[in-house]
């Protein structure tokens, strides 16, 4: 922001909110991408708190698509813009999702919920709406099943 205060310089900020998909790093320590290795190697999810916690979680697909169209706006749209999913899903329901669409033997396993952990980050996209004419296309049970096809080819070649 300061570049663009005092050099005039065209900038865009796009606020990003928790996003998924393939080609993740393995041990990003995100939380899709964790849960499916784990569920994916039968190893115990951990959850922390008690799950009730609740995430919005958008397609990196859908993200870049959104970036793009950002970046494609002209001088007078500089944001912060909003990009993320406008729904939530708890914590222990998207575990849930994860082993079954596995089929997955692993059990959840519970963790003291941090300190600083956010409750309810819920992005409010109305701005993208209005001047991209953008919001998240794949749901989420579309975009587990092309992570989770992701990463069990990785593993497989892995092995």
């Amino acid at each position: 922001m300061d570049y663009h205060r005092q050099l005039n310089v065209q900038i865009k900020i796009a606020r990003i909110f928790n996003t998924y998909g393939p080609r993740m790093s393995f041990n990003d320590g995100r939380m899709v991408s964790s849960f499916v290795l784990q569920a994916l190697q039968n190893e115990d999810i951990s959850i922390f708190g008690d799950g009730s916690q609740t995430r919005p979680f958008c397609y990196v697909g859908d993200m870049v698509t959104a970036l793009i169209d950002l970046v494609g706006t002209g001088p007078e749209v500089t944001g912060p813009v909003n990009l993320g999913m406008p729904h939530e899903i708890s914590v222990v329901e998207l575990a849930q999702q994860i082993l079954t669409k596995v089929g997955s033997q692993s059990k959840i396993a519970v963790r003291p919920l941090p300190m600083d952990d956010p409750r309810q980050p819920l992005p409010d996209i109305s701005l993208a709406r209005e001047i991209l004419d953008w919001q998240p296309q794949v749901p989420l049970e579309d975009g587990l099943d092309r992570t989770i096809n992701y990463y069990r080819g990785r593993l497989i070649d892995a092995a």
